[in-house]
């Protein structure tokens, strides 16, 4: 017996080919079992079942028996799963110790000055493309701010606030501790007012002197990112441009972000 499609397909969300999901959902239903019974049952190649049952067994989805002819006994999928899980873990232990490992060794010293000499040569309209999906926008905007040294100006909207706090709070926190001022130009409202008392600890916030539906990001005079669209689309087609340009950002926006801050309203205290 064979589980329906859509419990293969479940098992197919955490990683387990559809030959792996065959086998190990015919294992379960008769306990302990050969690779040609489960061959026949499924319809898995016999010479693929020894390879599969063997790669269910190194996940933790089955046992092999000391027997002949060989067996294999099946494990009780909660079971299963938290033996995945902790696989997993160990898996993603390991990647970010290398991870960080390399981050701090001379290969990437010299990665990064082959980086700095070849910006140098580069036009800066070459430094700039679009992002689409708000999950991208996220991870852009949050690398940016953990790459600032001197000054992050932040133009954003009522629900944006609220996505600052939620999403950002430790990051900025982490660049006030560098030194990193911090400026946040937002609507308030009993929506996210919580959302300002969080930030405000290590930002200066004020009120736009006008409704602002913009979303605009300044980072160190130099690097930039505008949203294209309004944020109420879908997250996915959430668009923004991103430049390096530092003319861009010093000679346009910078100003236009000065004058929106020195007529905005300091928030009243809570």
């Amino acid at each position: 017996m064979v589980a329906s499609k859509e419990t293969l397909d479940a098992l197919g969300s955490i990683g387990l080919n559809m030959y792996q999901r065959k086998i190990y959902s015919a294992l379960l239903s008769r306990g302990v079992s050969t690779a040609g019974e489960l061959s026949e049952m499924t319809g898995v190649p016999r010479s693929r079942s020894y390879d599969v049952l063997e790669s269910l067994a190194d996940m933790g989805f089955a046992i092999l028996k000391p027997s002949k002819p060989r067996e294999y006994v099946a494990i009780p999928p909660y079971e299963a799963l938290e033996n995945v899980k902790e696989l997993q873990k160990g898996k993603l232990k390991d990647k970010l110790a290398k991870i960080e490992k390399l981050r701090n060794s001379e290969a990437v010293q010299e990665l990064n000055i082959l980086y700095n000499e070849g910006v140098s040569l580069v036009d800066p309209a070459d430094l700039s493309g679009a992002l689409k999906g708000r999950y991208n926008l996220y991870q852009h905007l949050g690398n940016l701010i953990k790459s600032a040294e001197q000054e992050v100006k932040l133009l954003t909207t009522e629900t944006g606030l609220k996505e600052l706090a939620e999403n950002y709070s430790d990051i900025l926190s982490k660049a006030k501790a560098r030194g990193v001022r911090i400026k946040i130009i937002a609507p308030i409202t009993s929506e996210n007012k919580e959302s300002y008392l969080t930030l405000k600890d290590f930002a200066d916030v004020r009120l736009p002197e006008r409704e602002n539906l913009s979303r605009i990001s300044i980072i160190d005079g130099k690097r930039t990112t505008m949203a294209l669209t309004h944020e109420k689309v879908h997250p996915t087609q959430d668009t923004a441009f991103w430049t390096d340009s530092s003319h861009l950002a010093s000679g346009t926006l910078n100003p236009l972000f000065d004058m929106l801050w020195n007529s905005g309203k300091i928030p009243e205290k809570p």
